[in-house]
C-alpha cells in the first residue's frame, strides 16, 4: 500500500429525485445506481469506487430523504442517517432553481452538528432557462452553510462534473486506499442485476406501478461456453399490480427482461439469459421478515 495514496469517504444526500444516482454514474463513468423520473428509487446505500492515480474516492448513494409511510421508508431514512455520520465528506445534491426546503435545511441541520465538510452540487443546470435564477440559488446556499465548494453541474450532459470531481478530491486525506483499483462496487452482482430490472420496472410502467416491487435473484450461473444464466422474481403488492407487468399477451414483462438483459450484458460484457417470473406478496413494505429476505439490513428496522 502506497501511504502517498488518498482517500475519502462520501455520502451522497438530497432529496429524492434531484439526481443524486445519476451524479454517481456519471462520475464512475458506467451505471451502478439506478435512475429513474420517480422519486425515492435507490433503496440501498450504494457504494461506488472511483481510482484516478493517487486518489481514491468512496461513494454512498443514499436514498432521498423524505416522510417515511412504512417499514421500507424508515430503513431507507435511517440509511440516510447511518451514512451522514460515518463519512469523511458530505455532497448534498439540489435542483437548479429550486429553494432550500425542509429536507435541505434538516440536513444541514446535521452537517452543522457533526461539523461536517460538504460539497454542494447543483444538478440539472440544463434544465434552467433562467440563469439570474442559480446566481440567487449560490448565494442563498452560501448563506445557510459555510460549503467546501458549490459547483452548478448538469448530470444529463455532463457540464461542470470534472469541476465537481476536482472539488471531491480536495477532500481526500492521505493514508493509502481502500480498495483495489479496478474496484467499480461492494455491492453484490445479485443486488446490481435486481436493481438494474427494479429500474427497467419503473421506468417502463411509469405512474401504473408505485414503489411496491422488488427484484429477488434466485439463480446466477456461468454456463462453460460463457453465457450467464439469471433467474429473478419479480414480487409486488397487489394482482393489478401483476397484471400490469406482464402487459397485454406478456408484452410489458417481455419488454422489461430485454432492456434489463441488454444493460446486465453491458455491464458484465458476457452474453445473458434471463428469465423472470412475478409474485403477489400483499403489504410487503410493512413486514420486517420479508424486508430481510429482500436484502435489506434488520438492524434498521423497528
Amino acid at each position: 500500500m502506497n501511504t502517498n495514496d488518498k482517500s475519502a469517504f462520501i455520502a451522497i444526500v438530497g432529496r429524492p429525485n434531484v439526481g443524486k444516482s445519476s451524479i454517481l454514474n456519471r462520475i464512475l463513468g458506467q451505471k451502478i445506481a439506478i435512475v429513474s423520473s420517480k422519486p425515492q428509487t435507490t433503496r440501498n446505500r450504494i457504494t461506488g469506487v472511483l481510482t484516478e492515480g493517487e486518489y481514491q474516492l468512496v461513494f454512498f448513494d443514499t436514498p432521498g430523504m423524505h416522510k417515511p409511510k412504512n417499514s421500507l421508508g424508515k430503513y431507507m431514512v435511517r440509511s440516510v442517517n447511518e451514512s451522514v455520520g460515518g463519512v469523511d465528506c458530505c455532497m448534498l445534491v439540489v435542483e437548479a432553481g429550486r429553494d432550500a426546503g425542509q429536507t435541505e435545511l434538516d440536513l444541514i441541520e446535521k452537517f452543522k452538528m457533526l461539523d461536517m465538510p460538504a460539497i454542494l452540487a447543483i444538478n440539472k443546470i440544463d434544465m434552467l432557462k433562467e440563469k439570474d435564477a442559480l446566481m440567487k440559488q449560490i448565494l442563498h446556499y452560501s448563506q445557510l452553510y459555510n460549503f467546501e465548494a458549490i459547483v452548478p453541474v448538469s448530470a444529463q450532459d455532463g457540464n461542470g462534473m470534472t469541476d465537481l470531481l476536482e472539488e471531491l478530491k480536495g477532500q481526500t486525506s492521505e493514508g493509502g486506499h481502500f480498495f483495489d483499483e479496478d474496484t467499480l462496487t461492494d455491492q453484490p452482482e445479485r443486488v446490481i442485476v435486481a436493481e438494474i430490472i427494479r429500474e427497467k420496472i419503473l421506468r417502463l410502467c411509469d405512474k401504473e406501478i408505485p414503489h411496491g416491487t422488488a427484484v429477488v435473484i434466485e439463480k446466477m450461473k456461468t454456463r462453460e461456453n460463457g453465457i450467464l444464466d439469471i433467474d429473478a422474481t419479480i414480487f409486488c403488492e397487489r394482482d393489478t399490480h401483476k397484471r400490469i407487468i406482464i402487459g397485454k399477451n406478456g408484452a410489458m414483462l417481455k419488454k422489461i427482461s430485454t432492456f434489463a438483459r441488454q444493460d446486465i450484458e453491458r455491464f458484465f460484457d458476457c452474453k445473458v439469459f434471463l428469465q423472470t417470473w412475478i409474485k403477489v406478496k400483499e403489504d410487503w413494505r410493512n413486514r420486517a421478515q420479508i424486508l430481510q429476505n429482500f436484502g435489506y439490513d434488520e438492524k434498521n428496522f423497528d
